[in-house]
């Protein structure tokens, strides 16, 4: 199958793995490459040693293209993308802030940047930027997807901009994928639906919960971490929406957040102060979700909060990441066929 994103990438299918704490580990990254789509390793909770680490192992695993990508809201994400930019990590993907230095200085090394948008004007400014595709998520997707559906959001950023995008939100299989370029996409990226696989780092209590779990069974909701966010619903997600951000707890899990993260406290707490009011409201919001997420994805769900997609749904087993991406494009074409046959 060819696309404008499997030709920008050289990678064989258009379906990628987005950047997921603690989900998009090399190991998970590295299945998708070598099963011929692109995976994004997370660097969010990850120090630039780690990233460095991370990157090497990554490239021990496959021989494939693979990408990194960064949140430039968090504390530590452009130490991290200078990492990236020693390493020479093929793609970059780059989320929640400018970033047209680190675009730049990708290109200067013949790398690729994608960016992540969730409104058509944020799609004008990466593509202004210098971005060479997009990567647009809508409402259906799990954590920080748009206020507006899939179907809607990718076509009016299609119809305002000129370089490739890749749909995110409501995908799991060959229909989702066929639908995708119906509306004019390169490629779509399937987070829940690779989450739940046998390379999966997600304990499976968490996995199984999901697979019980429906197409209404999450929540969304800007109360979380501060950001319109989607999780699966538990008494514990429905807790934390209900409570909403702690300033008081945001100042207590900052000490641990700077450890894990290896930051000095001090620093972390310069840079959220320095990035403005509404912004420290932000990361003290994040602050507050950070080890939630974590443990969600370790199996606690009684303190932890997953991040999943209504998606979750559609999904009734656990394959090789390997099955997942070969029954997507055999749908997808034999759905394409089809279609053809109906429209003459």
């Amino acid at each position: 199958m060819k696309t404008k994103i499997t030709k920008l990438f050289g990678i064989k299918y258009p379906i990628i793995l987005p950047g997921m704490s603690w989900i998009s580990v090399p190991e998970l990254v590295a299945a998708v490459c070598n099963a011929g789509g692109i995976g994004y390793l997370a660097t969010g909770p990850l120090t630039p040693d780690m990233t460095r680490e991370s990157i090497r192992k990554i490239r021990k695993l496959t021989n494939k293209p693979f990408g990194a990508g960064c949140t430039l809201l968090m504390p530590g994400a452009r130490e991290n993308a200078e990492v990236f930019i020693e390493e020479k990590v093929p793609v970059v993907n780059i989320s929640l802030g400018r970033g047209d230095d680190i675009i730049k200085r990708v290109h200067a090394y013949g790398g690729k940047v994608i960016s992540t948008v969730t409104t058509v004007k944020h799609a004008l400014a990466a593509q202004a930027a210098g971005a060479d595709a997009l990567q647009v998520t809508g409402t259906e997707a799990a954590a920080h997807g748009s206020q507006i559906g899939t179907m809607v959001l990718v076509p009016a950023v299609i119809d305002a901009v000129k370089i490739p995008v890749v749909a995110i939100g409501g995908f799991a299989d060959g229909r989702g994928l066929a639908a995708a370029l119906a509306l004019g996409a390169e490629g779509i990226g399937m987070g829940t639906r690779l989450s739940m696989t046998r390379e999966s780092p997600v304990n499976m209590t968490t996995i199984n919960k999901q697979l019980e779990a429906g197409i209404d069974d999450t929540m969304y909701s800007n109360r979380f971490d501060g950001l319109w966010c989607r999780v699966l619903n538990t008494p514990t997600a429905r807790k934390s929406i209900r409570k909403g951000m702690s300033l008081p707890r945001a100042v207590l899990v900052g000490p641990r957040i700077a450890r894990e993260m290896k930051l000095p406290l001090i620093k972390l707490m310069i840079g959220m102060l320095a990035r403005g009011p509404k912004t420290m409201i932000q990361l003290a919001h994040m602050a507050t979700a950070f080890d939630k997420i974590k443990a969600a994805t370790e199996g606690d769900l009684k303190y932890g909060v997953h991040l999943t997609g209504q998606v979750q749904g559609l999904i009734n087993d656990i394959p090789t990441v390997k099955e997942v991406i070969d029954r997507t494009i055999k749908e997808a074409i034999a759905i394409q066929k089809n279609m053809g046959a109906m429209l003459k």
